[in-house]
């Protein structure tokens, strides 16, 4: 379950025993796919132009002149492995989360998870460097869940059982100390999903056992 921003150009449902989600009626757009698809969709862009990469990856020393890549980096990815990554963490953990709280307020984790990730890397690091990736948004994601839903259990690697907050925390602490890796993206994204892990597990619309 890699979850990781490139600093360089740079889960599981839950059970249906003992939980009750709410009905959101109609039609709708399943947001997490949408998000897959137009993270896709920017990748492929980056592959027939490369430039992208450089022109909405967002750079500490250039932030002031191309604010707009405060959230067009969360499109973009450094390669297919860094975006399926991405993308299968935010799969699963982000249904999860989409089921309990509906697509709104989980737009709303994820892009303010997203834009405090790369705010707080503006802040942090390298000036002349340039970070790109969904990792923030998805790290809120799943700070979000861990506080909702703390009895989860998900399968590391498939394999390996563990609770979802030790396999959060493993992945922050392995993934910080990895060159190359953006981890105040990482760390501005799990503080705000955990927040609003609180806020939202307060609401009278659903109870998580």
């Amino acid at each position: 379950m890699p979850l990781s921003d490139r600093d360089y150009m740079r889960a599981p449902q839950p059970g249906r025993g003992g939980r009750r989600y709410i009905n959101y009626s109609g039609f709708n757009l399943d947001p997490v796919l949408v998000l897959i698809v137009i993270n896709f969709v920017f990748f492929i862009a980056t592959l027939i132009k490369s430039d992208l990469i450089y022109d909405l990856g967002v750079a500490p020393s250039l932030f002031t002149k191309r604010s707009w890549t405060i959230i067009t980096s969360m499109f973009i990815h450094n390669g297919f492995w860094h975006l399926f990554g991405n993308m299968i963490t935010l799969f699963f953990f982000g249904r999860a989360v989409y089921q309990l709280v509906g697509s709104n307020k989980f737009l709303l984790v994820y892009f303010v998870g997203g834009i405090a990730g790369n705010l707080l890397y503006v802040l942090l690091g390298d000036p002349l460097s340039l970070a790109v990736g969904a990792s923030g948004a998805v790290y809120a994601i799943a700070g979000a869940l861990v506080v909702m839903a703390p009895r989860i259990r998900v399968l590391l690697y498939f394999m390996i059982p563990m609770p979802l907050w030790v396999v959060v925390i493993v992945f922050f602490v392995i993934w910080s100390f990895i060159p190359g890796v953006a981890w105040q993206a990482h760390l501005g994204g799990l503080s705000i999903g955990l927040v609003a892990g609180y806020f939202l597990r307060r609401r009278k619309g659903y109870y998580v056992s």
